[in-house]
Protein backbone atom coordinates (compact mmCIF):
# COMPACT_ATOMS: atom_id res chain seq x y z
CA UNK A 1 0.00 0.00 0.00
CA UNK A 2 2.85 2.38 0.92
CA UNK A 3 4.57 1.70 -2.42
CA UNK A 4 1.36 2.38 -4.34
CA UNK A 5 0.86 5.60 -2.39
CA UNK A 6 4.44 6.69 -3.06
CA UNK A 7 4.09 6.01 -6.80
CA UNK A 8 0.82 7.96 -6.83
CA UNK A 9 2.42 10.92 -5.07
CA UNK A 10 5.42 10.89 -7.41
CA UNK A 11 3.15 10.73 -10.45
CA UNK A 12 1.07 13.57 -9.07
CA UNK A 13 4.18 15.67 -8.46
CA UNK A 14 5.48 15.09 -12.00
CA UNK A 15 2.03 15.83 -13.44
CA UNK A 16 1.91 19.08 -11.47
CA UNK A 17 5.40 20.08 -12.57
CA UNK A 18 4.61 19.34 -16.22
CA UNK A 19 1.51 21.51 -15.97
CA UNK A 20 3.46 24.39 -14.44
CA UNK A 21 6.11 24.11 -17.16
CA UNK A 22 3.54 24.15 -19.94
CA UNK A 23 1.80 27.12 -18.34
CA UNK A 24 5.18 28.88 -18.18
CA UNK A 25 5.78 28.23 -21.89
CA UNK A 26 2.25 29.19 -22.94
CA UNK A 27 2.51 32.46 -21.00
CA UNK A 28 5.81 33.41 -22.64
CA UNK A 29 4.37 33.09 -26.15
CA UNK A 30 1.02 34.71 -25.39
CA UNK A 31 0.01 38.00 -27.07
CA UNK A 32 0.51 39.90 -23.80
CA UNK A 33 4.29 39.35 -24.16
CA UNK A 34 4.25 40.77 -27.71
CA UNK A 35 6.59 38.15 -29.16
CA UNK A 36 9.26 38.98 -26.53
CA UNK A 37 10.65 41.67 -28.80
CA UNK A 38 11.05 45.42 -28.75
CA UNK A 39 7.56 46.75 -29.39
CA UNK A 40 5.42 47.41 -26.28
CA UNK A 41 8.36 46.38 -24.09
CA UNK A 42 7.87 42.68 -24.83
CA UNK A 43 11.40 41.66 -23.88
CA UNK A 44 11.23 43.50 -20.54
CA UNK A 45 7.88 41.90 -19.70
CA UNK A 46 9.34 38.47 -20.45
CA UNK A 47 12.49 39.12 -18.40
CA UNK A 48 10.43 40.16 -15.37
CA UNK A 49 8.18 37.11 -15.71
CA UNK A 50 11.14 34.72 -15.97
CA UNK A 51 12.88 36.30 -12.96
CA UNK A 52 9.68 36.05 -10.91
CA UNK A 53 9.27 32.40 -11.98
CA UNK A 54 12.90 31.65 -11.05
CA UNK A 55 12.28 33.12 -7.61
CA UNK A 56 9.04 31.20 -7.11
CA UNK A 57 10.63 27.81 -7.77
CA UNK A 58 13.54 28.57 -5.44
CA UNK A 59 16.38 29.63 -7.73
CA UNK A 60 18.69 32.03 -5.92
CA UNK A 61 19.71 35.37 -7.44
CA UNK A 62 23.39 35.56 -8.22
CA UNK A 63 25.22 38.24 -6.23
CA UNK A 64 22.02 39.93 -5.17
CA UNK A 65 20.05 40.17 -8.40
CA UNK A 66 18.47 38.22 -11.24
CA UNK A 67 19.37 40.67 -14.03
CA UNK A 68 22.40 41.63 -16.11
CA UNK A 69 21.62 44.71 -18.21
CA UNK A 70 23.14 45.65 -21.56
CA UNK A 71 22.25 47.85 -24.54
CA UNK A 72 22.05 47.80 -28.32
CA UNK A 73 20.25 49.54 -31.22
CA UNK A 74 17.24 47.84 -32.83
CA UNK A 75 14.82 48.73 -35.62
CA UNK A 76 11.15 48.35 -34.62
CA UNK A 77 7.69 48.50 -36.21
CA UNK A 78 5.46 49.89 -33.46
CA UNK A 79 2.54 51.31 -35.44
CA UNK A 80 0.87 50.83 -38.78
CA UNK A 81 1.97 47.90 -40.94
CA UNK A 82 -0.51 47.84 -43.82
CA UNK A 83 -0.25 46.90 -47.48
CA UNK A 84 -3.14 47.10 -49.94
CA UNK A 85 -3.30 45.80 -53.51
CA UNK A 86 -6.35 46.62 -55.62
CA UNK A 87 -7.98 47.90 -52.44
CA UNK A 88 -7.50 44.53 -50.69
CA UNK A 89 -5.72 44.59 -47.33
CA UNK A 90 -3.01 41.92 -47.26
CA UNK A 91 -2.34 39.92 -44.09
CA UNK A 92 1.07 40.62 -42.51
CA UNK A 93 3.11 37.45 -42.03
CA UNK A 94 0.88 35.57 -44.49
CA UNK A 95 0.82 37.66 -47.67
CA UNK A 96 3.67 40.04 -46.97
CA UNK A 97 6.61 40.74 -44.67
CA UNK A 98 8.49 43.92 -43.93
CA UNK A 99 12.28 43.62 -44.12
CA UNK A 100 13.76 43.87 -40.59
CA UNK A 101 15.77 46.97 -41.57
CA UNK A 102 13.01 48.58 -43.63
CA UNK A 103 12.48 52.30 -43.49
CA UNK A 104 9.03 53.91 -43.15
CA UNK A 105 6.59 54.71 -45.92
CA UNK A 106 6.39 58.29 -44.69
CA UNK A 107 8.19 60.88 -42.64
CA UNK A 108 8.21 60.07 -38.93
CA UNK A 109 6.43 63.37 -38.15
CA UNK A 110 3.66 62.74 -40.72
CA UNK A 111 2.68 59.08 -40.80
CA UNK A 112 -1.07 59.12 -40.26
CA UNK A 113 -2.01 57.53 -43.55
CA UNK A 114 -0.65 55.28 -46.28
CA UNK A 115 1.26 56.29 -49.36
CA UNK A 116 0.45 55.28 -52.91
CA UNK A 117 3.26 53.73 -54.97
CA UNK A 118 3.39 52.94 -58.66
CA UNK A 119 4.79 49.41 -59.05
CA UNK A 120 7.62 49.11 -61.58
CA UNK A 121 8.84 45.57 -62.23
CA UNK A 122 12.60 45.54 -62.79
CA UNK A 123 14.07 43.99 -65.92
CA UNK A 124 16.10 41.12 -64.50
CA UNK A 125 18.87 41.17 -67.12
CA UNK A 126 19.42 44.87 -66.54
CA UNK A 127 19.30 44.47 -62.77
CA UNK A 128 21.69 41.50 -62.86
CA UNK A 129 24.36 43.73 -64.43
CA UNK A 130 23.93 46.79 -62.24
CA UNK A 131 21.48 48.96 -60.30
CA UNK A 132 22.72 52.08 -62.09
CA UNK A 133 19.81 52.15 -64.56
CA UNK A 134 17.31 52.43 -61.72
CA UNK A 135 18.93 55.46 -60.09
CA UNK A 136 17.51 57.91 -59.25
CA UNK A 137 14.13 56.38 -58.44
CA UNK A 138 11.04 58.60 -58.17
CA UNK A 139 9.66 58.85 -54.62
CA UNK A 140 6.26 57.50 -55.69
CA UNK A 141 7.70 54.34 -57.33
CA UNK A 142 8.35 50.96 -55.68
CA UNK A 143 10.70 48.64 -57.59
CA UNK A 144 9.44 45.05 -57.79
CA UNK A 145 12.03 42.26 -58.13
CA UNK A 146 11.31 38.53 -58.54
CA UNK A 147 13.74 36.46 -56.44
CA UNK A 148 12.87 33.00 -57.80
CA UNK A 149 13.25 30.93 -60.95
CA UNK A 150 17.05 31.12 -61.12
CA UNK A 151 20.05 29.13 -59.96
CA UNK A 152 21.69 29.74 -56.60
CA UNK A 153 24.61 31.77 -57.96
CA UNK A 154 22.28 34.11 -59.85
CA UNK A 155 20.04 34.40 -56.81
CA UNK A 156 22.97 35.54 -54.67
CA UNK A 157 23.68 38.33 -57.15
CA UNK A 158 20.01 39.38 -57.26
CA UNK A 159 19.89 39.44 -53.45
CA UNK A 160 22.92 41.73 -53.51
CA UNK A 161 21.20 43.97 -56.05
CA UNK A 162 18.12 44.12 -53.80
CA UNK A 163 20.26 45.44 -50.96
CA UNK A 164 21.83 47.98 -53.32
CA UNK A 165 18.41 49.13 -54.57
CA UNK A 166 17.11 49.56 -51.03
CA UNK A 167 19.74 52.23 -50.39
CA UNK A 168 18.03 54.66 -52.78
CA UNK A 169 14.55 53.28 -53.59
CA UNK A 170 11.45 51.65 -52.14
CA UNK A 171 11.66 47.93 -52.93
CA UNK A 172 9.24 45.02 -53.19
CA UNK A 173 10.74 41.52 -53.35
CA UNK A 174 8.42 38.98 -54.97
CA UNK A 175 9.12 35.56 -53.50
CA UNK A 176 7.87 31.99 -53.42
CA UNK A 177 9.85 31.09 -50.30
CA UNK A 178 8.41 30.46 -46.87
CA UNK A 179 8.33 33.72 -44.94
CA UNK A 180 11.07 33.93 -42.31
CA UNK A 181 11.53 37.13 -40.31
CA UNK A 182 14.42 38.43 -38.20
CA UNK A 183 15.61 41.54 -36.34
CA UNK A 184 18.00 44.31 -37.38
CA UNK A 185 20.25 46.78 -35.58
CA UNK A 186 20.15 49.17 -38.55
CA UNK A 187 17.44 51.05 -40.46
CA UNK A 188 17.11 51.93 -44.15
CA UNK A 189 15.69 55.22 -45.34
CA UNK A 190 13.20 53.53 -47.70
CA UNK A 191 10.56 50.82 -47.21
CA UNK A 192 11.39 47.24 -48.22
CA UNK A 193 8.64 44.61 -48.31
CA UNK A 194 8.42 40.98 -49.37
CA UNK A 195 5.24 39.78 -51.09
CA UNK A 196 4.22 36.26 -52.02
CA UNK A 197 4.18 35.70 -55.77
CA UNK A 198 0.71 34.12 -55.59
CA UNK A 199 -0.61 37.44 -54.23
CA UNK A 200 1.40 39.68 -56.57
CA UNK A 201 0.14 37.79 -59.63
CA UNK A 202 -3.45 38.68 -58.71
CA UNK A 203 -2.74 42.41 -58.90
CA UNK A 204 -4.65 44.16 -61.68
CA UNK A 205 -3.80 47.77 -60.99
CA UNK A 206 -0.25 49.02 -61.15
CA UNK A 207 -0.29 50.69 -57.75
CA UNK A 208 -0.19 49.69 -54.10
CA UNK A 209 -0.99 51.47 -50.86
CA UNK A 210 1.67 51.11 -48.12
CA UNK A 211 1.41 52.46 -44.58
CA UNK A 212 4.46 51.55 -42.53
CA UNK A 213 5.63 53.19 -39.31
CA UNK A 214 9.10 52.46 -37.95
CA UNK A 215 11.24 53.54 -35.03
CA UNK A 216 14.95 52.91 -34.51
CA UNK A 217 15.71 52.42 -30.81
CA UNK A 218 19.29 53.64 -30.70
CA UNK A 219 20.09 52.59 -27.13
CA UNK A 220 17.64 49.88 -26.13
CA UNK A 221 18.14 48.44 -22.63
CA UNK A 222 17.50 44.74 -22.11
CA UNK A 223 18.46 42.06 -19.56
CA UNK A 224 19.89 38.58 -19.22
CA UNK A 225 18.04 36.73 -16.44
CA UNK A 226 20.21 34.67 -14.10
CA UNK A 227 19.42 32.29 -11.23
CA UNK A 228 21.34 29.45 -9.65
CA UNK A 229 21.33 26.43 -7.39
CA UNK A 230 24.37 26.32 -5.07
CA UNK A 231 26.20 23.04 -4.64
CA UNK A 232 25.07 21.11 -1.60
CA UNK A 233 28.28 21.78 0.36
CA UNK A 234 31.11 24.33 0.14
CA UNK A 235 29.44 26.06 -2.80
CA UNK A 236 31.95 28.94 -2.91
CA UNK A 237 34.75 26.49 -3.66
CA UNK A 238 32.89 24.46 -6.27
CA UNK A 239 32.92 24.92 -10.09
CA UNK A 240 29.85 25.72 -12.19
CA UNK A 241 27.61 24.12 -14.78
CA UNK A 242 25.53 26.46 -16.97
CA UNK A 243 22.08 25.63 -18.40
CA UNK A 244 21.03 28.33 -20.85
CA UNK A 245 18.34 29.32 -23.37
CA UNK A 246 17.53 32.60 -25.07
CA UNK A 247 14.16 34.11 -24.22
CA UNK A 248 14.02 36.93 -26.78
CA UNK A 249 12.16 36.54 -30.05
CA UNK A 250 11.12 38.78 -32.96
CA UNK A 251 8.31 40.75 -31.38
CA UNK A 252 5.65 42.61 -33.34
CA UNK A 253 5.52 43.68 -36.98
CA UNK A 254 2.96 46.40 -36.40
CA UNK A 255 0.31 46.17 -33.72
CA UNK A 256 -1.88 43.70 -35.63
CA UNK A 257 0.62 40.82 -35.87
CA UNK A 258 3.25 39.25 -33.65
CA UNK A 259 5.66 36.32 -33.71
CA UNK A 260 4.86 34.05 -30.72
CA UNK A 261 8.17 32.16 -30.70
CA UNK A 262 6.74 29.09 -28.98
CA UNK A 263 9.27 26.53 -30.18
CA UNK A 264 11.90 29.25 -30.64
CA UNK A 265 12.40 29.63 -27.80
CA UNK A 266 9.71 29.65 -25.14
CA UNK A 267 10.13 25.87 -25.18
CA UNK A 268 13.84 26.13 -24.34
CA UNK A 269 13.05 28.37 -21.39
CA UNK A 270 10.45 25.83 -20.34
CA UNK A 271 13.12 23.13 -20.35
CA UNK A 272 15.54 25.09 -18.15
CA UNK A 273 12.59 25.98 -15.88
CA UNK A 274 11.70 22.28 -15.59
CA UNK A 275 15.30 21.18 -14.97
CA UNK A 276 15.73 23.95 -12.40
CA UNK A 277 12.75 22.67 -10.41
CA UNK A 278 14.40 19.26 -10.14
CA UNK A 279 17.80 20.61 -9.11
CA UNK A 280 16.31 22.97 -6.54
CA UNK A 281 14.81 19.90 -4.85
CA UNK A 282 18.00 17.87 -5.17
CA UNK A 283 21.15 20.00 -5.71
CA UNK A 284 24.41 18.59 -7.01
CA UNK A 285 27.16 17.80 -4.54
CA UNK A 286 30.11 19.06 -6.56
CA UNK A 287 28.75 21.78 -8.86
CA UNK A 288 26.88 25.03 -8.64
CA UNK A 289 24.32 25.13 -11.45
CA UNK A 290 23.59 28.48 -13.11
CA UNK A 291 20.49 29.03 -15.25
CA UNK A 292 20.59 31.91 -17.73
CA UNK A 293 17.80 33.14 -19.99
CA UNK A 294 19.69 35.22 -22.53
CA UNK A 295 18.36 38.34 -24.25
CA UNK A 296 19.41 39.52 -27.70
CA UNK A 297 20.09 36.13 -29.31
CA UNK A 298 17.95 36.77 -32.38
CA UNK A 299 19.78 39.99 -33.16
CA UNK A 300 23.27 38.48 -33.09
CA UNK A 301 23.88 36.42 -29.90
CA UNK A 302 24.29 39.70 -28.05
CA UNK A 303 23.26 38.53 -24.57
CA UNK A 304 25.72 35.66 -24.40
CA UNK A 305 28.43 37.80 -26.00
CA UNK A 306 27.92 40.43 -23.33
CA UNK A 307 28.04 37.83 -20.56
CA UNK A 308 31.26 36.28 -21.85
CA UNK A 309 32.83 39.74 -22.12
CA UNK A 310 31.47 40.76 -18.68
CA UNK A 311 31.33 37.44 -16.80
CA UNK A 312 29.70 37.46 -13.39
CA UNK A 313 31.49 34.16 -12.80
CA UNK A 314 35.11 33.60 -13.92
CA UNK A 315 34.96 31.62 -17.17
CA UNK A 316 37.68 29.26 -15.96
CA UNK A 317 35.31 28.09 -13.22
CA UNK A 318 32.66 26.96 -15.73
CA UNK A 319 33.00 23.23 -16.39
CA UNK A 320 30.32 22.97 -19.11
CA UNK A 321 27.50 24.89 -20.80
CA UNK A 322 24.29 23.23 -22.04
CA UNK A 323 22.48 25.65 -24.37
CA UNK A 324 18.92 24.65 -25.29
CA UNK A 325 16.64 25.78 -28.11
CA UNK A 326 13.57 24.43 -29.95
CA UNK A 327 12.57 21.93 -27.27
CA UNK A 328 8.91 21.57 -28.29
CA UNK A 329 9.00 18.44 -30.44
CA UNK A 330 11.68 15.71 -30.67
CA UNK A 331 9.87 13.03 -32.65
CA UNK A 332 13.04 12.63 -34.74
CA UNK A 333 15.48 13.08 -31.86
CA UNK A 334 17.94 15.90 -31.15
CA UNK A 335 20.97 17.50 -32.77
CA UNK A 336 24.03 18.20 -30.63
CA UNK A 337 26.25 21.05 -31.90
CA UNK A 338 29.92 20.87 -30.83
CA UNK A 339 29.73 17.09 -30.46
CA UNK A 340 32.91 16.73 -32.53
CA UNK A 341 34.77 19.13 -30.22
CA UNK A 342 33.84 17.48 -26.94
CA UNK A 343 33.78 13.81 -27.84
CA UNK A 344 33.89 12.37 -24.32
CA UNK A 345 30.81 14.30 -23.21
CA UNK A 346 29.02 13.42 -26.43
CA UNK A 347 29.78 9.72 -26.08
CA UNK A 348 28.49 9.81 -22.51
CA UNK A 349 25.24 11.42 -23.62
CA UNK A 350 24.78 8.82 -26.37
CA UNK A 351 25.44 6.00 -23.90
CA UNK A 352 22.88 7.41 -21.46
CA UNK A 353 20.33 7.62 -24.26
CA UNK A 354 21.05 4.12 -25.53
CA UNK A 355 20.73 2.57 -22.08
CA UNK A 356 17.33 4.15 -21.38
CA UNK A 357 15.99 4.57 -24.93
CA UNK A 358 14.96 8.19 -24.31
CA UNK A 359 15.19 9.50 -27.89
CA UNK A 360 15.23 7.90 -31.35
CA UNK A 361 18.44 9.69 -32.36
CA UNK A 362 21.18 11.98 -31.09
CA UNK A 363 22.61 13.50 -34.24
CA UNK A 364 26.18 14.82 -34.05
CA UNK A 365 27.04 18.19 -35.52
CA UNK A 366 30.31 20.08 -35.54
CA UNK A 367 31.14 23.59 -34.48
CA UNK A 368 28.59 26.24 -35.50
CA UNK A 369 28.10 29.88 -34.47
CA UNK A 370 24.32 29.51 -34.44
CA UNK A 371 23.32 30.13 -30.81
CA UNK A 372 24.44 31.26 -27.37
CA UNK A 373 26.97 28.48 -26.84
CA UNK A 374 29.25 30.08 -29.46
CA UNK A 375 31.02 32.79 -27.48
CA UNK A 376 31.58 30.41 -24.55
CA UNK A 377 33.25 27.93 -26.86
CA UNK A 378 35.37 30.68 -28.42
CA UNK A 379 36.48 31.69 -24.92
CA UNK A 380 37.58 28.14 -24.11
CA UNK A 381 34.49 26.98 -22.19
CA UNK A 382 33.18 23.54 -23.28
CA UNK A 383 29.59 23.77 -24.51
CA UNK A 384 26.85 21.90 -26.34
CA UNK A 385 23.96 23.43 -28.23
CA UNK A 386 21.02 21.03 -28.33
CA UNK A 387 17.80 21.35 -30.33
CA UNK A 388 15.04 18.89 -31.17
CA UNK A 389 14.09 17.58 -34.61
CA UNK A 390 10.52 16.85 -35.66
CA UNK A 391 7.68 17.64 -38.05
CA UNK A 392 7.08 21.16 -36.67
CA UNK A 393 8.86 23.39 -39.21
CA UNK A 394 7.43 26.71 -38.04
CA UNK A 395 10.47 28.93 -37.59
CA UNK A 396 10.61 32.73 -37.35
CA UNK A 397 7.03 32.96 -38.58
CA UNK A 398 3.67 33.86 -37.10
CA UNK A 399 2.64 30.19 -36.94
CA UNK A 400 5.19 29.20 -34.25
CA UNK A 401 2.43 29.06 -31.64
CA UNK A 402 1.93 27.17 -28.40
CA UNK A 403 -0.79 25.05 -30.01
CA UNK A 404 1.71 23.85 -32.64
CA UNK A 405 3.99 22.31 -29.98
CA UNK A 406 3.70 18.55 -29.57
CA UNK A 407 5.94 18.11 -26.48
CA UNK A 408 6.40 14.60 -27.87
CA UNK A 409 9.82 13.96 -26.29
CA UNK A 410 9.94 16.83 -23.79
CA UNK A 411 9.81 14.66 -20.66
CA UNK A 412 12.23 12.06 -22.03
CA UNK A 413 14.68 14.75 -23.07
CA UNK A 414 14.45 16.36 -19.65
CA UNK A 415 15.34 13.03 -18.03
CA UNK A 416 18.29 12.56 -20.39
CA UNK A 417 19.62 16.08 -19.71
CA UNK A 418 19.24 15.60 -15.94
CA UNK A 419 21.17 12.35 -16.09
CA UNK A 420 23.84 14.05 -18.16
CA UNK A 421 24.08 16.97 -15.72
CA UNK A 422 24.24 14.71 -12.68
CA UNK A 423 27.06 12.75 -14.29
CA UNK A 424 29.61 15.56 -14.00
Amino acid sequence: MRLLLLNFLLSFAVFGQNNSTKTFIETLCSPSFHGRGYVNGGDSLAASYIAKSFQEIGLSPYEGGYFQEFRFPVQTFPGACELKMDGESLIPGVHFLVAPNSGPSCAEFDCKKGKSYRVVTCNMETLYKSTASFYPCPKNVILAVRSFGMNSDSLKIIKTRLRELSAFASVMEITRDKFTWSVSQTANAYPFVQVQDSVFERMNEGTIELHLETRLLKDHVTKNVIGYVPARKHAKKKPFLFITAHYDHLGRMGQASYFPGANDNASGNGMIFSIAQELVKNPLDDYNVVFIAFAGEEIGLLGSKYFVEHPLIPLKKIRFVLNLDIMGSGEEGITCVNSTLFKNEFERMVQLNDSSNYLPLIKPRGKAANSDHHFFTEAGVPAFFIYTMGPDKHYHDIFDTYDALTFDKFDKLQQLLLEFIRGF
